[in-house]
């Protein structure tokens, strides 16, 4: 599980060959023991949440969009 960045309590990190057949480009966020999982394209949205509230969210997808191509050039 490459760690991309971290931004506060925040963890960007992605699964190296997840999924089969594998899925498009998306992130994982971490904070304590919940997660969330966005898709980066054709815009950022989210694909789960897992104990974030609202407003977390909304705050991970402002840090996701302002650093989708810094993620994608992470993850190759």
């Amino acid at each position: 599980m490459p760690t991309i960045f971290r931004c506060g309590s925040f963890r960007f990190f992605f699964y190296s060959n997840e999924g089969s057949p594998r899925e498009p480009a998306h992130i994982h966020v971490e904070r304590r023991n919940i997660e969330a999982k966005f898709w980066l394209r054709p815009e950022v949205h989210l694909a789960y949440n897992d104990g974030f509230s609202a407003r977390s969210l909304r705050e991970v997808l402002r840090l996701v969009e302002a650093n989708r191509e810094r993620i994608e050039k992470a993850m190759g």
